[in-house]
């Protein structure tokens, strides 16, 4: 399966970031397939692992229970007002509770997390079983924080795009709480800590 990026996209970061082409440029087709060379998934996978990530878990409340999934895609977008992107997976049960409660809190997991985030890195985990084994509170939205982190955020929803196989949500954040510890990092495929 072949991965590509939209050529007027590319385009339009190219001119943005160098402006070697005069606004309004529009290249055509057969010119910018010529520069995109094709990208395996698998690749794209590899070059990314190089890319060190805080780990969290995303965590949502549904009618029948709570769900939670590890996420290294938690970016701070602004600061007034204060907002955070996270990636969710299409196919993960979580995603599915943030959008339809419009509602999601993030636990950055510390270093000596490691066993959380495996335990909640399954694309559908059940309901309430992950959370009854793991140390948690409930935070003032009704939706569970995990004890002993190294920062907690309590969002809402603002809004949801399609991004391919994941949906970015970006959340207005209504409470933030620093912790202690040091951070839990995902670099090459491995868990890391800063020292």
């Amino acid at each position: 399966m072949k991965v590509e990026a939209t050529p007027r996209i590319e385009l339009g970061m190219e001119v943005l970031q160098t402006s070697a082409l005069p606004l309004g440029y529009v290249a055509l087709e057969s010119e910018v397939d010529s520069k995109i060379p094709s990208m395996q998934s698998q690749e794209f996978r590899d070059a990314m692992a190089k890319l060190a990530a805080g780990v969290v878990v995303v965590s949502a409340r549904t009618p029948e229970g709570y769900r939670g999934l590890t996420a290294s895609t938690l970016v701070s977008v602004s600061v007034d007002p204060p907002l955070v992107l996270v990636g969710l997976e299409h196919g993960s049960m979580t995603r599915l509770a943030v959008i339809e409660t419009g509602q999601f809190n993030v636990s950055v997991l510390t270093r000596d997390q490691e066993f959380i985030a495996e335990r909640f890195a399954g694309r559908a985990p059940a309901v309430d079983a992950k959370w009854r084994e793991i140390p948690h509170r409930i935070g003032s939205n009704g939706i569970p924080l995990i004890e002993g982190c190294a920062a907690w955020l309590e969002c809402e929803v603002l809004e949801v795009h399609a991004a391919g196989d994941h949906d970015v949500c970006i959340g207005t954040v209504k409470l933030a709480q620093p912790g202690a510890g040091n951070p839990l990092v995902l670099w090459d495929r491995t868990f890391w800590t800063l020292q």
